[in-house]
C-alpha cells in the first residue's frame, strides 16, 4: 500500500511573513489559504497557492536550520511566459532573464523578498 498520495505544501523560509503574504499575494497572485496563528512555530501556519492549485506553499518563518534566500526549487506554471516575465520585471521583482530554447518550454526565475528563488515554465 503506497501512504503517500500527493504532494501538497512545499514550506519556503522567510524572515517576515507579513511582507511575504504582501509579495506572494499582491505581486504573484496568489490566494491565502490558511493563516492562523502557531506561537510554538514563531509565528503563524500561513498558506497560499494560486487559485484552483492542489498544491501551495506554506510561508514559514525563518530559523538557525532552515534560513530564508534559499532556492526553493519550486516550478510554477504560466500560459505565457513571457507576458508573465514583463510584469514581474515591470512590478520590480528581482527576476532573471527569460530563457527561449528550441523545443523547450520558455522559463525564467525570479526571487522573493528574501531572496528565495522561484521558477515559472510555459505549460
Amino acid at each position: 500500500m503506497n501512504h503517500i498520495t500527493e504532494i501538497r505544501t512545499v514550506g519556503v523560509p522567510v524572515r517576515d511573513q507579513d511582507r511575504a503574504l504582501e509579495f506572494y499575494t499582491e505581486t504573484l497572485g496568489f490566494e491565502v489559504q490558511l493563516d492562523v496563528p502557531l506561537p510554538q512555530f514563531g509565528g503563524r501556519w500561513l498558506v497560499v497557492a494560486p487559485a484552483g492549485s492542489a498544491a501551495s506553499i506554506a510561508l514559514i518563518p525563518e530559523s538557525d536550520g532552515n534560513p530564508a534566500g534559499v532556492d526553493t526549487g519550486i516550478r510554477m506554471a504560466s500560459p505565457d511566459a513571457k507576458a508573465a516575465h514583463q510584469h514581474f520585471l515591470d512590478a520590480g521583482v528581482d527576476t532573471d532573464e527569460l530563457l527561449e530554447w528550441p523545443g523547450v518550454p520558455p522559463m525564467f526565475s525570479l526571487r522573493d523578498p528574501d531572496g528565495n528563488r522561484l521558477y515559472i515554465s510555459q505549460v
